[in-house]
This record gives C-alpha cells, sequence and structure tokens, in this order.
C-alpha cells in the first residue's frame, strides 16, 4: 500500500463522498468500493459510520432524501404494472 493509515482512511472517505454523488447507500457503496478500489467492506463500513457521526444532519437527511426517492420509485413500478396488467 505504502500510504500512511490517515491517507488510506482518507482516500476511502473521498470515494465514499463520490458514492454519495451517484446516491449511492452504505451497502450500494461498500460492494462498489470493494469491486472496483479493492477496499474491504468493513473498512467502508467503519468510515462510513464516522462520517455519519461527524454529519448527523447531512446524513439524516441523504437517508430522507433516498427512503423518499425510493417510495416514489415503488409507486411508479406499482402504477405500471397495475396499467400493464389492465390491458
Amino acid at each position: 500500500m505504502g500510504d500512511s493509515p490517515a491517507e488510506y482512511i482518507h482516500m476511502v472517505q473521498r470515494l465514499i463522498e463520490e458514492c454519495i454523488i451517484f446516491d449511492m447507500n452504505k451497502e450500494e457503496c461498500m460492494e462498489a468500493l470493494s469491486k472496483h478500489a479493492d477496499i474491504k467492506p468493513v473498512i467502508t463500513s467503519t468510515v462510513w459510520k464516522e462520517l455519519e457521526k461527524e454529519n448527523k444532519d447531512f446524513f439524516d437527511a441523504y437517508a430522507q432524501r433516498r427512503d423518499e426517492k425510493e417510495s416514489r420509485q415503488r409507486i411508479h413500478k406499482m402504477r405500471l404494472d397495475s396499467d400493464t396488467n389492465s390491458k
């Protein structure tokens, strides 16, 4: 690795921030960083939890916005399925 532990954690933090830009939840981020950056999920999860502690208001709002978006998507899918089944 060659980097100091602090540099490594900072890199993981930056990658998590990129995942957030792409609207990923913690599990999606852990999977993406494991697959594309070879970062163990436990490390991503630990850094994510620390970010949540330090930025509680942001993560509360982020989770609420994601929940609302997922609810809208489920409703939209149900409407599409209903329209398809009624034809």
